[in-house]
This record gives structure tokens, sequence and C-alpha cells, in this order.
């Protein structure tokens, strides 16, 4: 990437879904890709968005430095999200100028921005942007004028004589290289996993060769991560970045190594230890992981993601435990029910603790799972109804293939393989679905064995050819 001389514009903002005071859920990566990101550009500004990860909670240097020294910044305040007031405040504390507030049109305030310059833009009834010419020009328009504008934070209109600290100008030069150098980055990163995919659909065509190209690229970026040094140094973001990289590629022996490598203060991170116990089971070292795990959810509470990450652990012992012939497998299976069913009903939206709860209590015949399938299915189509097709993701359409087949359903179940299929953006997404679609084969097989497979089941044969599709 090219040093870019534009000013910048830092965007504080949520990630991905989430809902409004009303409960509606929007897509804050839709506004924020065809709303907020275009109009920055427009004003003739390029656009820096907070890192995910600080909506978690992370708040550290980089973060202060963004809301201290960005000659602009944008933030949405639809969801009333604590830590976008929180560095609102920051950010009207110490620049008079140059903020400009963004919400959708219904959106009930925390506090008075009469003094503030603000843009409503408009949802529909399903939370898609209802007037995107017109609020894209709106906030173009608010962001070129803010030039013009002595002061438009609430604090240095009511004291005029409140003056801002002092920034050097060697401070705001340092921090743009260290924004621009962080961009590079994650851009490297993007294209080291585009290669390890290009490598995998080489793999479908040509076996050895694309087992090459996915090799090379697993190496190329274990040795960009190793290249990092010193990681006090490095920006959360491409932190961050660089463990997801990890994980996409399935070095978790990697991922656990350069999660114990972080600062203390990123270490401790919510997201971070989520990812760390996620990688320690899959470096078959459970009872770590399973501590990890107990630590983020007494802290944090049960969540779809925690509760997921310790349901997949009982899961995996249980497993492993029906291999070795060990009399206490089913212990370790209703664990992983009770683990899965604690994280869908900490959020009834998130579908992916929900679908393997069913799965495994129609594994242990907990009859239940007629019961839970139709919610786990309401929330999904959902999810999908409130999306445009390309905002769906592989695991919406799986869901769908998975709950198919616990209903015994072919024509929807290769009907929703088709489209997963056309949506997997990583090896392991396709080859996680085969493994659970095998569970439930193997449970079909056991029980025509025994005569108890009823007439109306999906074959055991049927499954095994979608998971042949899966894994190919």
């Amino acid at each position: 990437m090219n040093d870019d001389p534009r000013e910048l514009c830092f965007v504080l903002m949520p990630f991905g879904r989430k809902p409004d005071q009303s409960g509606r859920v929007i897509d804050f990566d839709v506004v924020y890709e065809q709303l907020i990101r275009p109009a920055i550009e427009d004003a003739g500004l390029r656009p820096l968005r907070s890192d995910e990860e600080t909506r978690g909670g992370i708040v550290h240097k980089q973060m202060f430095e963004r809301l201290l020294l960005c000659p602009f910044a944008v933030a949405d305040l639809s969801t009333a999200n604590a830590n976008v007031y929180y560095e609102v405040g920051v950010r009207h504390a110490t620049r008079p100028r140059t903020t400009i507030l963004v919400f959708s049109h219904d959106t009930d305030l925390k506090f008075d921005v009469s003094l503030v310059r603000s843009v409503r833009y408009d949802l529909d009834a399903q939370a898609r942007l209802g007037s995107l010419a017109r609020d894209r020009e709106a906030l173009a328009h608010r962001l070129r004028e803010a030039r013009k504008v002595e002061r438009d934070s609430p604090i240095f209109e009511l004291f005029r004589d409140y003056q801002p600290p002092a920034l050097p100008h060697s401070a705001t030069d340092t921090f743009r290289e260290v924004a621009q150098y962080s961009e590079r980055a994650k851009e490297q990163l993007a294209a080291m996993r585009a290669r390890h995919l290009k490598g995998d659909d080489l793999r479908r065509r040509d076996g050895a060769a694309g087992k090459a190209a996915m090799a090379a690229a697993r190496a190329e970026i274990e040795a960009w991560v190793a290249a990092l040094g010193d990681l006090e140094r490095v920006e959360v973001g491409v932190l961050v970045d660089a463990l997801l990289t990890l994980r996409a590629v399935e070095l978790h022996d990697a991922m656990v190594a350069f999660v114990e490598r972080l600062p203390e203060h990123v270490f401790r991170q919510r997201l971070i230890q989520e990812q760390y116990g996620f990688a320690l089971n899959r470096c078959e070292r459970r009872e770590e992981a399973e501590q990890v795990l107990r630590k983020v959810i007494q802290v944090y509470g049960p969540s779809p993601e925690n509760c997921g990450l310790m349901g997949r652990i009982h899961k995996d012992r249980w497993v492993e435990a029906v291999a070795s012939g060990d009399s206490h497998a089913d212990a370790q299976l209703h664990k992983a029910i009770e683990s899965y069913l604690r994280g869908f009903q900490a959020d009834w939206r998130d579908s992916y603790p929900g679908v393997n709860a069913v799965t495994l209590m129609q594994l242990a015949d907990d009859g239940r799972w007629r019961e839970l399938l139709p919610v786990v299915r309401y929330s999904v189509m959902r999810r999908l109804d409130s999306l445009p097709d390309e905002r769906e993701d592989y695991w919406d359409h799986a869901t769908m293939l998975e709950l198919s087949v616990l209903a015994s359903d072919p024509k929807a179940a290769h009907r929703w393989l088709g489209s997963a299929l056309a949506r997997r953006r990583e090896t392991w997404e396709s080859k996680t679905t085969a493994d659970n679609l095998a569970l439930v084969r193997r449970h079909r097989e056991r029980l025509r064995a025994s005569g108890a497979l009823p007439a109306d089941a999906l074959a055991p044969e049927a499954i095994l050819d979608l998971e042949a599709r899966l894994r190919a």
C-alpha cells in the first residue's frame, strides 16, 4: 500500500450484526461499507475503522491515539454502545471540532445532541438502508463543512476559554506512519489467506499441487508472524488479525504459542482468551482449554461463543471416550448438550450452539431435540431474511443443511448443501460440518443395525454422500 495523503477519519461503531434499542438487528458492516466509508471518501478523507477487538472492551494506547490524533471522526450511536459513547466523550474533551455523530432515524439517544453536528440515516423495517444516496451525500456534506466550523464539541462550545491539550506534530506524524503500517499489515495477512484459499481450490483439481500451495501459504504466514518481533510494539488490531489468520489456516499450535507471547493487557481480554481456549482444545490440551473458558464464563457470563467452545471440549471428549470404549462417555455427551444449550439460551439469535445442541440431543435420544429444532430453524431463517444475499455466510446455510439432515428432509438438505458450498471461505468450515454429519450417520447406522431406525429417516448412505461433497 502506498502512503495515502488524504486526512484520516476515524470511524467508531459496532461490528457485525447488533440489536438496537428496539430489538431490531442492524448489520453495521453493511452500514459501514455502503454508507459511512463511501461518504468519508466522497469528502476527500481516508476512513480508518476502529478495530473489532475494541468492541470487546480492549482500550489501549493505539485506540487513544486514534481518538486524539485523527483529524476527523465519525461515531455511530445507533445501539447506545457504551464503548462508543465513552470514546465520543474522550474525543469531545480533546478535539474542538470535526467529530460527526450518525445514528438511525429512530434512535433514542442517551444525551442531548442539539449542539453536536449529526446525521440521521434511514433504515426500513428490515433494518436495511432506505435512502442511501441522500444519507451518503448528507454525511459527506457534514464532513466537508466540518473543516469550516470553529467548534462542534459541546465542551468547547459551552466553555469558550477551554483549550485542547497540545499535541506535538511528531506524535501526529508517528501516528500516521503506524496507522499506515497497520493497514499494510492487514492487507498482507488478507493476501496470504487468499493464497491459502487458492491452494485449497487447486487441491480439488490437483491434490498434490494444491496441498503444496496450502503448505507454502501456511509457512509464509508462520514466518510473517514470527517476524513481528516484540509484540509490545505492534498494534492490537494487527495482533488480532494475525491470530485469526493462524486460526483460518488451522495452525493451532502456532496460535497457542502466539497468544502466550502477547502483551499482558492484550492476553487477558475476552476475545483473546476465547481463541486461546479454542486453540488449546484443538491441540488436545483439553484440561487447560476448559480452565481458560471456565474463567471467561465466570468473568463475562455465558455467551454463544464461550459456551459453544466449552461444548466443543465436552463433545470432543465424548467422541474420544466412545472410541476408547469408556463407560463414562455419556456423561461427556450430556455436558456438551447443556453447554451448547446454555450458549443458545444466552442469545437465541446465534444458531451455532443451538444446532449443536439439537444434533447431540438426537444422538443422545433426548426428545427435547424435536422442540428445539424449529426454534433454531426460525433463528436462522430470521437472520437470512434480514440479510442481502451478498451478506449471507457459510454458517447460516450449513446450519440449515444440518437441520434438514436431522429432520430427514433430503431435498432441503441438498438445496442447502449447494448454497453452503457456494459460500465456503475456509477449508475447515465444510470439514466441521462434515464431521457433524458423520456423527449423525454413525448414530443412524447403529439404529439400523438394531432395527430401531425409523422408516422415514434419512438413510446413512444419503448422509455419507453429503459428507463426501463437503470434504471434496
